[in-house]
């Protein structure tokens, strides 16, 4: 029997509203998509946003679930064509594993391991430790920052001193940058695979490499090669259900570090959007009945969701509805694409990390009727339903709605 091939696409950062229990995150009124479409309206030169074929989807009748309000310009010209709902976390946290892991049938019900105080975060052994294994003088940053302002500020005595500058934020990272050419990547590489395994004692969820270049203030820029380490899932996924019934998964941009490069298939890495686009469509056209497609659009967070790029954002956003007709295309009976995000990161919202937000859930496919699913529980019955669908043993979580 025919099951068609499943792909699932992370618009990464890209909320809906405030999730139920915002208030404990400090996010009550955090709204991403809402708050982009406002700004548009009102402040944008380019007008109102526009994204014909996402609303058509659902997009804005997903939002409208999640906060009472459809976002304007977003709701469908005629009647929708796709399936769309709007499904709160259940995870402790509101970081990218977390919610990478529900969507794929794994909640995090344990809290997190944080580095909280603003400055001076890491712990002083975790520090001392970590100079030592990895032979250099010392660390710079040792603080809560943005990964751009923070390589402005210090890069040039990175360059000099040749320390490494290690920052976290709200989630449960350790991150570290670097000169790409005067400290070395594959070094910096190096030097966070080391503190991966030390930053296991706090229970810390990833190590980002954030490797730069440039050569003063002004000029620093990060690169397309950042590598996130992360702890492996502590159950079985949705990739690991694909990989026992023999299936094949293609691991569209970070996709592979997020899973801690645990039965993810071909790993296709790209930098920026339009370069993941063409991966996934590329993995699309390699998939055969019965494989997983499973991309994360980075750009949306990272380039401007953290950065509280209003703009960008939006213009992103109509970027990927303008290729949406490509993906289209590509599809045949019985395939699904599932579209939906890990997490907000509201560009209107006070500092510069992640919103606990609702996420859309959209799903499409040339002979799928559409419907409204309502408010889902948890981010797993995403992976429930392309478990389902694909024929694939039950996962622990999550219940599936196609």
């Amino acid at each position: 029997m025919t099951k068609g091939r499943a792909i699932l696409l992370v618009l990464d950062s890209l909320g809906i509203g405030a999730a139920p229990d915002a208030a404990a995150y400090g996010d009550v009124g955090a709204d991403t998509l809402g708050a982009i479409a406002r700004h548009c309206v009102k402040n944008r030169p380019a007008g109102p946003l526009r994204l014909p074929n996402l609303a058509a989807m659902g997009l804005g009748l997903a939002a409208e679930l999640a906060t009472g309000k459809i976002p304007p310009g977003l709701g469908p010209a005629g009647d929708a064509i796709g399936v769309w709902g709007a499904a709160a976390e259940v995870s402790k946290g509101k970081d990218t594993p977390s919610g990478h892991w529900e969507m794929a049938g794994q909640p995090v019900l344990e809290d997190w391991g944080y580095f909280r105080q603003p400055q001076q975060s890491f712990p002083a052994a975790l520090i001392d430790r970590l100079v030592a294994q990895a032979g250099i003088d010392g660390v710079l940053g040792n603080c809560h920052a943005s990964g751009t302002e923070i390589i402005e500020a210090l890069g040039v005595e990175h360059i000099r001193t040749g320390k490494p500058i290690v920052y976290t934020s709200a989630d449960s990272v350790f991150q570290i940058a670097a000169h790409e050419e005067h400290f070395g990547l594959a070094r910096l590489y190096d030097v966070c695979e080391m503190a991966r395994k030390l930053v296991d004692d706090y229970h810390i969820g990833r190590v980002i490499a954030r490797p730069f270049v440039g050569e003063r203030t002004g000029e620093f820029q990060r690169t397309g090669n950042r590598r996130d380490y992360a702890t492996p899932p502590p159950a079985p996924t949705l990739l690991d259900r694909a990989h026992e019934a023999g299936r094949t998964v293609f691991s569209v941009g970070k996709i592979g570090d997020i899973f801690a490069h645990r039965h993810v298939g071909h790993v296709l890495k790209a930098d920026g959007n339009d370069a993941l686009f063409d991966a996934t469509l590329d993995a699309l056209s390699r998939a055969h009945d019965g494989d997983l497609v499973f991309t994360n659009f980075v750009d949306f967070d990272m380039l401007y969701g953290h950065r509280r790029d209003v703009d960008g954002y939006a213009g992103a956003l109509e970027r990927f509805d303008e290729r949406w007709p490509e993906l289209v295309q590509c599809l045949g009976d019985g395939d699904r694409v599932f579209l939906t995000a890990d997490h907000g990161c509201d560009p209107t919202w006070p500092g510069s990390d992640h919103t606990r937000e609702f996420v859309p859930v959209l799903a499409f496919g040339p002979d799928l009727t559409p419907q409204a699913l309502g408010r889902l529980k948890s981010f797993a019955d995403i992976g429930q339903s392309i478990a389902r669908r694909l024929g694939l043993r039950p996962l622990p979580n999550g219940t599936a709605f196609l």
